[in-house]
This record gives C-alpha cells, sequence and structure tokens, in this order.
C-alpha cells in the first residue's frame, strides 16, 4: 500500500514538473515568432482597450515584447498587473507620481513588472554565469541613469554555444540577440501564469 501511494506522488510531482517545463518552452517558443513581425520602437502612450488592450501590432517597446509573448499563451498581463496594482498600489514603484492605477500604461513599465514578477512569479538569482538564465527566464537590465529594459531569454544559443539568446525590444523593433550581459542585470524571474499563493 505504501509503494503505490509512493508510486501515485511521484507521478503527480513528475506531471508537474513536465507540464512546467512544457509551459517555458512554449513561452519560448511565442516568443521567437514575435521576432518575424515587423515592429518599430515606438514609446508613445497609447488608450487601449481592457482587457486584453494592446499598442498598434506594429509598434512596441521592451515591454510590449514581453506582454506579447505572454498572450500568445493566453496570459494578460495588461490585467493581471492592473488588478494587482488596484489592490496593492502602495507596493508598486512611484516613478511617475500618479496617485492611481492606468491600465494603459502600468503594465508597460519595467520596475512595475519587476514588482509584478517578484510577488507572482519566482525571483531567481543574479548571477554572471550563462547557465543561470534558462529559456523562459525573464530578464531586467539598468541601461544607466535611470532607463530600465526587460526581455525574455529563448531556447537559441549564442554563435559561440555558451548563452542563450534575448528576444527584447531596445529601438530596432522585437529581435533576437546575444546580449544578456550587455547591460547591467537588475531582475531575473520565471513567471508561469499562475499567482502564488
Amino acid at each position: 500500500m505504501h509503494r503505490l501511494i509512493l508510486l501515485i506522488l511521484v507521478s503527480i510531482f513528475s506531471n508537474a514538473i513536465i507540464a512546467q517545463e512544457n509551459f517555458y518552452d512554449r513561452l519560448s517558443d511565442a516568443t521567437i515568432t514575435l521576432t518575424t513581425q515587423d515592429v518599430t520602437y515606438d514609446p508613445s502612450y497609447f488608450s487601449m482597450k481592457y482587457p486584453n488592450g494592446d499598442v498598434p501590432n506594429d509598434k512596441g517597446v521592451c515591454t510590449d515584447v514581453v506582454i506579447r509573448a505572454y498572450r500568445k499563451l493566453g496570459i494578460d498581463l495588461q490585467k493581471e498587473v492592473h488588478e494587482d496594482m488596484v489592490a496593492n498600489f502602495g507596493l508598486y514603484p512611484k516613478n511617475w507620481g500618479l496617485s492611481k492605477t492606468d491600465k494603459n500604461i502600468d503594465h508597460r513599465r519595467v520596475p512595475n513588472l519587476m514588482k509584478f514578477f517578484s510577488r507572482f512569479g519566482k525571483v531567481k538569482s543574479i548571477s554572471n554565469k550563462a547557465q543561470d538564465y534558462i529559456p523562459g527566464d525573464i530578464v531586467c537590465w539598468s541601461l544607466g541613469g535611470g532607463l530600465t529594459h526587460i526581455g525574455l531569454v529563448v531556447d537559441k544559443k549564442s554563435e559561440d554555444q555558451q548563452r542563450y539568446l534575448i528576444v527584447h525590444n531596445i529601438g530596432g523593433g522585437q529581435v533576437l540577440s546575444d546580449c544578456l550581459f550587455d547591460y547591467k542585470i537588475i531582475g531575473h524571474y520565471r513567471y508561469n501564469g499562475k499567482r502564488k499563493s
């Protein structure tokens, strides 16, 4: 009887691990597909529908890469971030002098996404070891002067096979780049779309 219970528990645990890995494989694949779209870097403020709002398809910034990749898997970060900010506004950065949430822009700000992922995802260590950054990871950087950046690690390797590549938009559209250590890393997360309890 004990052996049967142990087998059932091992099976459940194994299935949960496989499901998680499949999610991050799908996230990586979805992110890579974004690089086929012609997108111009445009940091303009856009009014958008809610939920599932987006800037025009041919425009975007770094955060839109993350938002669009998760949306391809049915996860609406606009809605998720907005709902958490409405309930917990005091926990989010006050960099913009706002006194209330804005469903059009809050999810498109790197510091807000960092706070959201730290609350509902897994915070991973920041290191200078390439092997610590795997497909499905979210990486945030400081570009200096108060500017921040975000991208997703995907299942494609650098030319020297030492690092996974990043899909991001730092001005040249939604592109695949070997830029993991080009800037100072300030955040490293993993988020599967499920809120921690």
